[in-house]
């Protein structure tokens, strides 16, 4: 079972925003810089964003200004608030620890779709 579980996406019209939540477990913690990553069919799976464990924050290009991520260490969870969603945002997200990416490490959850229309 992998212990990390996805949450929060859903439909909505573009301008429009949500909140993605990643629910962490299994030895996942604090000391883990975290990353969000989304795939679209046909495509492979994109780094969005990641935060430190000193809560430093990095974005692609094409979100920034736009979506925030965020942690609560004491509650294990990874936050991704995404405010001014366009089209080319639609995908599934998913969550992941970055030295779990880093190491090839092919493990996901079932990620949460975000659909963005127009």
């Amino acid at each position: 079972q992998v212990p990390l579980v996805e949450s929060g996406g859903g439909l909505v019209q573009s301008g429009e925003a949500l909140k993605l939540s990643c629910k962490v477990s299994g030895g996942i913690g604090s000391s883990d810089a975290m990353g969000w990553y989304r795939q679209v069919p046909g495509k492979s799976r994109e780094f969005i964003a990641s935060i430190s464990t000193a809560n430093t924050t990095m974005y692609i290009d094409s979100v920034k200004g736009r979506f925030t991520i965020s942690r609560d260490s004491a509650k294990n969870m990874v936050y991704l608030q995404m405010t001014g969603l366009k089209p080319e945002d639609t995908g599934v997200y998913y969550c992941n620890p970055i030295r779990w990416v880093q190491a090839g490490r092919n493990r996901w959850g079932q990620g949460t779709r975000v659909t963005v229309s127009e």
